[in-house]
């Protein structure tokens, strides 16, 4: 007798476009592209609370700014974490096809963004 959990079902798993396609790679590259995945939402996270974190410091005169900066370290952090979503979905769909893996468009996203919020910061500092 088989039970239900012992076959692959991949009609219950979510997102279908994924999980439809090709076949079931190596667990050990799936475990990988989550790692990968939750090591993007922990740098979203991390985002979000430096923009948290700038708003809570109240830096005199700049207060103009400082919105701006908690906007962009903000929206920095909620499109990391819908970009990691989709880059995982990428990868995963790639993995079960045997297809090369996609190039990472949200690093050099979020390494501009957050050079341009670092030296802002830095002018913010420095300037009296």
């Amino acid at each position: 007798m088989t039970d239900g959990a012992d076959r692959d079902d991949t009609s219950r798993r979510w997102p279908r476009s994924v999980y439809e396609a090709g076949s079931e790679p190596d667990p050990r590259f799936t475990f990988a592209n989550e790692r990968t995945f939750l090591a993007w939402i922990r740098t979203a996270l991390a985002l979000l609370a430096a923009g948290i974190a700038l708003e809570a410091l109240e830096i005199p005169d700049h207060t103009a700014l400082r919105l701006v900066l908690v906007v962009a370290l903000s929206v920095l952090g909620a499109s990391c974490s819908i970009l990691a979503f989709f880059r995982w979905a990428r990868a995963e769909r790639a993995l079960r096809e045997s297809r090369p893996l996609p190039s990472p468009a949200l690093a050099p996203v979020l390494a501009f963004g957050l050079a341009v919020a670092a030296i802002v910061i830095v002018v913010v500092l420095v300037a009296p």
